[in-house]
């Protein structure tokens, strides 16, 4: 059996979540069938509604670990809600998504259960051994790691697997109220706030995005990457030193530190492509480069690198696009 930690955003079950039960079934296929089921943690505003959410991707029962010490969020309590319905239910493998949420509460149930956590799996290979490939180096590389103990702990790398419904019957409801120690309860979130923009959101799910680095030159080299930007419906994303620098503000940074995107068509410009930077950029389906250097890191990544100089490519493209419009 596999449990799987589900978070939720205002009252759905959050994208990587569903993502990372599209990782569940198919590991739940190889192991010929075996039962799926997801815990939530604390209040639920609309249980019906997850139930039949979760029941379209392929989950048969939801745990909700209900009781006063979840009234607020706290990794240590979290893992032991998870350790309880991983323990009532003979789980062997324990999964959540590469949030972090889901990395925080999975460290803190790896350590409890003693056995090892692979951290942001893409991809796994075979049950006998239970082999997976994961992002190391914040997604400049990927190595191969075995579990070879029970239960197996991992998370889910965002976007490396596509959240697609399979249709079913809502999944059973069942809450539980597991103990939780004092010492569980020391880190506990103590206040939220609401953002003033969620443009971070935005440039996340965008199919598009067009990107300018440290080749932007300055705060006033971005108008045209803005209106490519526009022409194709797209969002506009930078790189850490262009917010360093104060050119452009942090919630459009991609990479480690900013927002990990995975569009359908990813534009940098300017961008020679450090690890950090490709760490949010990779997922990409297709990357069309412009640099400059032909050997930055970013060039011979991309799928389509050209060669030249972003303030008159981008502009030519722009007016290509408007001349196309009419």
């Amino acid at each position: 059996m596999i449990v799987t930690l589900v978070e939720l955003e205002n009252g759905s079950v959050s994208e990587i979540s569903l993502e990372t039960l599209a990782f569940a079934r198919s590991l739940a296929a190889e192991g010929g069938g075996i039962a799926i089921r997801a815990v939530v943690v604390g209040d639920v505003d609309a249980p019906d509604a997850v139930a039949a959410e979760l029941g379209a991707h392929g989950v048969s029962e939801v745990l909700q670990a209900t009781g006063d010490a979840f009234s607020a969020y706290g990794g240590a309590a979290w893992a032991a809600a998870l350790q309880a319905a991983r323990e009532s239910t003979k789980s062997v493998v324990v999964t959540a998504a590469g949030s972090p949420r889901g990395m925080e509460v999975l460290a803190h149930l790896a350590a409890r259960l003693d056995v090892p956590f692979a951290a942001n799996v893409v991809s796994f290979s075979g049950l006998a051994p239970f082999v997976v490939t994961r992002q190391v180096v914040g997604g400049a590389a990927q190595e191969e790691m075995k579990l070879d103990r029970r239960p197996a702990v991992l998370t889910v790398a965002g976007h490396s697997w596509t959240a697609a419904a399979v249709g079913g019957d809502a999944a059973t409801w069942t809450t539980f109220s597991p103990e939780v120690a004092e010492a569980d309860l020391v880190a506990r979130v103590v206040a939220t706030g609401t953002k003033d923009s969620d443009d971070s959101d935005s440039l996340k799910s965008a199919r598009v995005v067009v990107g300018a680095g440290r080749g932007a030159g300055g705060p006033e080299g971005f108008a045209a990457v803005g209106e490519l930007a526009e022409l194709l419906h797209g969002s506009l994303g930078v790189s850490r030193v262009v917010t360093s620098l104060g050119w452009r503000p942090h919630h459009e940074q991609v990479g480690q530190t900013g927002s990990r995107i995975s569009p359908e068509l990813y534009v940098p410009c300017g961008i020679s492509g450090a690890i950090q930077h490709w760490a949010g950029c990779s997922s990409s389906k297709v990357i069309v480069a412009i640099n400059t250097d032909a050997e930055a890191p970013m060039m011979t990544k991309a799928t389509y690198a050209v060669v030249g100089d972003m303030h008159e490519v981008v502009p030519a493209i722009v007016e290509e696009i408007r001349g196309r419009k009419g």
